[in-house]
């Protein structure tokens, strides 16, 4: 998923790579959406899901196999033709569509009890146009659900004693993340319209976690 700046950083970021159903990224990416679906499954009051960047369809299909109202969104026409291939059920549809305020409109349906979005605010040049949109997609007192990359201080530490800290931030390929997320900083980003009710990490140890998922509300 990308923002209009850049639409095409999905692809960019996956490259010519044989893609297919299932996870984009392996038993890595499944272990991520499993984390988030435990946190969903523990919101009370959900029914309609908005999955933003939902790439192939993987997590929004294991939603809908869970009950949950699903509509997966994503810049990448050819990602989303694997979705509808593979994903498209009565309970799970997809959009071609950016991530933009006015997606509400071209979406033209009631409002969602919840927006997710797992590995993609990372990839946008203007995170708060993300914030925008979810904000417009839910109902009043509706929840936002983001996963991505964690990054904090003993991280920051461990990464540059192991001598990653190039590989991590190279800029040798195109798309790929452009912006890194800490707690706080993510914490900051959301409260521009949110209320952040919980963070929940996931992978590695303490402080050296793969991925942090922040669970925010819209005021009622």
């Amino acid at each position: 998923m990308a923002d209009r700046s850049d639409p095409s950083s999905v692809l960019a970021q996956w490259g010519n790579a044989d893609t297919g159903p299932g996870s984009l990224n392996g038993a890595d990416g499944v272990a991520v959406s499993d984390a988030v679906l435990r946190v969903v499954r523990e919101l009370p009051g959900v029914t309609r899901i908005c999955d933003l960047g939902c790439g192939n369809g993987f997590t929004a299909s294991q939603l809908g196999e869970r009950g949950y109202e699903v509509v997966g969104v994503d810049a990448s026409q050819r990602l989303l033709d694997i979705a509808q291939a593979h994903y498209a059920s009565p309970r799970v549809r997809f959009h071609h569509g950016l991530i933009e305020p006015e997606l509400v409109d071209a979406l033209a349906g009631p409002p969602f009890d919840l927006v997710i979005s797992i590995d993609v605010i990372e990839h946008l040049y203007r995170p708060k146009t993300f914030v925008e949109t979810a904000v417009r997609l839910l109902r009043p007192g509706g929840t936002v659900v983001v996963c991505t990359p964690y990054y904090g201080y003993l991280k920051n530490l461990a990464i540059a004693a192991l001598g990653h800290w190039d590989q991590h931030h190279g800029v040798h390929w195109d798309g790929g993340h452009i912006k890194f997320f800490s707690t706080p900083t993510l914490t900051t980003l959301l409260e521009s319209e949110f209320a952040v009710q919980a963070f929940h990490y996931h992978g590695r140890l303490p402080w050296l976690w793969k991925n942090m998922i922040a669970v925010a509300q819209r005021p009622g």
